[in-house]
């Protein structure tokens, strides 16, 4: 292949990866202004120059503006000028930056006609406390909403604001069982009753009050499954109520009795396989059914994934009696302890279930030797949905003899680690770039020892990834940077 007349399949991926590419002369990053089949990537550059800031600005596209608002090295001054624009899509955008924006932008937006602005603005926890305290009697109860789920350890004035709001969407979200970060907020104790009394608050409100035995077999009567399921993670739950639990028609409610550290290991044993057993029968409900019914056959559905992914504090404060529980989440939780002898780690490291072996190993790095680290890389195949964050954790590290090795292996998710080795001989970065897989091919295309033909030819890559990978590379010759551009009728 003639690589000097490549023409790229994806041009379009090829160009996004070049208005990021590093080395792109600054010339060049202005005429990617005219670019207009991308999300104006190239306005999020870290390199732009305030010349090049106010030429973004007076073009006035949509998208390279939204890019701009989103560049974490915009100066403060093109920051408020934009806080001024009409397009709400760039105001929301610059408040998603709260951390490094100006306060005098921030002032600007927190009365923003538009909802969406004011919504971030409730989210962010860089917006300035004394800001975000307007927010908490906003017109919109959406808004009020979402600054009770999000502002979590907001001043007891405002949450005693929050909890006691007129909409029932605003007071459900600030006494929930699910806020967006932790630490979860606790109600003040005189506001407790009347949150009980809400069935709104009810579920939210369990687990901080302080109840009687009469008073939790009665909750565990609510028809509200939430309820119920707070119920059995109270502290002060009796064994009878507990037993009551444990049989629940709901099956979320049959996981957080699964859950409590009093659970008998026979009554877990039943809960576990019930919940398998019946999350896969229960029928699916019919087309004129109520939000309710749906919700609560769809907490039914993810009653055994639930089982799996529990994360369990006392498990972990005490590994070592749960390395060999027969439940995954057991040993999930046990493999996230601390000073665990050599000998538990060695056994979940080498664990049947790969959520396990990946726990553990990101919890002691430095105890894998180098041929479990490689048995560990040979195994994953992402086979579990909650193991998606290790394909770019690199937690593992190995020396450059070993990442040559893995050039020529047959296993492909071994061979997308050999660039890891930034001293990579190019003979096997060529050979790389000519991998049947497209993991193996986008991971080479950025390495500084790919020779300059194999690069080329990766710019015409069938993958639209390994194309804009090609694109991004900083050492691409500044001769095709113009060829591209020339292509694209820049």
């Amino acid at each position: 292949m003639d690589t000097d007349a490549v023409t790229p399949v994806h041009l379009d991926k090829v160009m996004k990866g070049l208005a990021t590419n590093p080395a792109l002369p600054p010339l060049m990053v202005r005429r990617l202004f005219g670019w207009r089949r991308g999300l104006g990537e190239v306005a999020g550059r870290p390199d732009l120059t305030e010349d090049l800031v106010a030429e973004i600005i007076a073009i006035d596209d949509h998208w390279l503006l939204h890019s701009l608002a989103l560049n974490d090295r915009l100066p403060d001054r093109f920051r408020i000028r934009l806080a001024a624009h009409r397009d709400e899509g760039v105001r929301a955008a610059l408040v998603t930056r709260a951390a490094t924006a100006p306060r005098e932008m921030l002032e600007q937006l927190i009365d923003d006609p538009d909802p969406h602005v004011r919504e971030y603005l409730a989210q962010s926890a860089h917006t300035p406390p004394d800001l975000r305290e307007r927010l908490a009697s906003d017109a919109d109860p959406k808004i009020r909403a979402v600054l009770a789920r999000h502002w979590t350890q907001a001043p007891e004035a405002i949450r005693r604001i929050l909890l006691t709001d007129p909409e029932v969407t605003v007071r459900a979200a600030a006494c929930s069982t699910y806020f967006a970060h932790g630490p979860h907020p606790i109600p003040p104790s005189d506001l407790l009753p009347a949150l009980l009394a809400d069935p709104v608050t009810r579920a939210g409100a369990v687990i901080h009050s302080v109840l009687d035995e009469d008073t939790l077999q009665q909750l565990a009567g609510d028809p509200n499954s939430e309820v119920r399921a707070q119920v059995a993670r109270h502290p002060d739950l009796p064994p009878s109520v507990r037993a009551v639990l444990a049989v629940d028609p709901a099956l979320n409610v049959r996981v957080k009795v699964f859950a409590r550290p009093d659970t008998s290991e026979h009554e877990r044993a039943q809960i576990h396989t019930s919940v398998h057993e019946l999350s896969r029968s229960i029928p699916e409900p019919s087309d004129d059914a109520d939000d309710e019914t749906i919700e609560q056959w769809m907490r039914n559905g993810f009653a055994a994934t639930e089982l799996r992914i529990l994360r369990l504090p006392w498990v972990t404060a005490d590994p070592l009696p749960h390395i060999d529980s027969p439940y995954i989440s057991f040993r999930c939780s046990a493999a996230a302890g601390e000073d665990l002898p050599a000998d538990a780690v060695a056994r979940l490291l080498d664990d049947e279930e790969e959520i396990v072996r990946l726990t553990m190993a990101h919890t002691a790095p430095h105890l894998v030797d180098p041929a479990t680290a490689e048995d560990i890389e040979r195994r994953y195949r992402r086979r579990d949905k909650f193991t998606f964050w290790w394909d770019k954790a690199e937690v593992l590290m190995f020396s450059p003899e070993t990442l040559r090795r893995f050039a020529t292996d047959p296993e492909p998710r071994l061979r997308s680690l050999a660039p890891r080795d930034p001293d990579l001989p190019p003979a096997l970065a060529e050979q790389l770039a000519c991998a049947p897989e497209e993991q193996v091919r986008r991971a080479i295309a950025l390495h500084r020892s790919l020779p300059v033909p194999s690069l080329l030819r990766l710019l015409a890559d069938p993958s639209e990834r390994v194309a804009e990978a090609a694109g991004a590379s900083p050492f691409l010759p500044v001769e095709h940077m113009e060829r591209l551009l020339t292509l694209a009728g820049l």
